[in-house]
């Protein structure tokens, strides 16, 4: 298993990929992909089980990872393609035509590690109710995770979902709240404020825990943690407290890099910062 260090190693160069990636087009949403790339890195590279190579949409024997807030695409592009999924190389074609990495991920291109179009923002936690209950049915024993943003908390269908996972015991599904305070418009409160999300989510049946996501120790022994509330009758949330741009000191404590690019200088500033670790494509 990889060391805290070498997880912190693969996020630093993560990070550079989603700057990168971002930079080659001058599009997409580096704020929040910097902000939850140590606990997609933690999830993928030391919590879950899962087959790189031997990718199937259906999933069985395996943990399942759904990414709701979709926007989220670098990150989870470059994650995949470092743990396997697909070659390095191919986190060039971000966003260009005819790739299979498009702005939010898709299914059509049968790209490895995509099991659901995301981006229509509260969606996939209703999807990952049904892929965790399709498991019981199966007597698979596997866990189920989302990820989640705080302003796609502000969609209905998020809390029906809710209201549904903890009244059925949808107790195989550990979903994660990006819980970084802003949105494309703002802060969240401003926009429209979420309240105690954990009074909230525990009101609606759940096993609350939190985490401060940009601290790779914590986030490992949190999922860790999550994993030994799993099988007991609720499904468990964590409510991870994130900085949105975190590794770039100019893309922090504001929501402006939530869907826009860095020009050259920029990335030029924002790279000094994340010196390359793994190798860049």
């Amino acid at each position: 298993m990889p060391t805290i260090s070498e997880l912190q190693q693969t996020s630093t160069q993560v990070r550079r990929d989603i700057l990168r990636m971002i930079h080659a087009v001058n599009s997409g949403h580096p704020g929040g992909s910097l902000g939850c790339a140590d606990f997609l890195t933690a999830l993928y590279f030391e919590i879950m089980e899962h087959n790189p190579k031997s990718f199937s949409m259906n999933g069985e024997n395996e943990d399942l990872f759904f990414l709701s807030n979709g926007h989220l695409s670098a990150l989870i592009y470059s994650v995949l393609a470092r743990s396997g999924y697909f070659p390095i190389a191919e986190l060039a074609t971000f966003r260009k035509l005819n790739s299979r990495l498009q702005g939010h991920p898709t299914t059509h291109e049968g790209l490895p590690g995509i099991r659901i179009a995301s981006g229509s923002l509260g969606q996939g936690l209703s999807v990952a109710i049904g892929a965790a209950l399709t498991k019981k049915m199966n007597n698979d024993k596997h866990i189920v995770y989302t990820l989640h943003g705080d302003g796609e908390l502000q969609e209905g269908q998020i809390w029906e979902a809710m209201m549904f996972a903890a009244a059925k015991k949808v107790d195989n599904l550990i979903a994660t709240v990006d819980y970084n305070g802003k949105q494309i418009d703002g802060p969240v409160d401003d926009v429209l404020s979420l309240g105690n999300l954990k009074a909230k989510w525990e009101a609606f049946g759940w096993d609350v825990l939190e985490a401060n996501g940009n601290d790779m120790n914590e986030i490992v022994n949190t999922l860790k943690i999550a994993k030994q509330h799993t099988g007991k009758q609720k499904p468990v949330v964590i409510l991870m407290k994130t900085e949105m741009g975190n590794g770039v000191d100019f893309m922090m404590g504001t929501h402006k890099w939530h869907g826009s690019a860095p020009n050259d200088e920029q990335l030029a500033k924002a790279l000094a910062q994340l010196p390359e670790t793994l190798g860049d494509y």
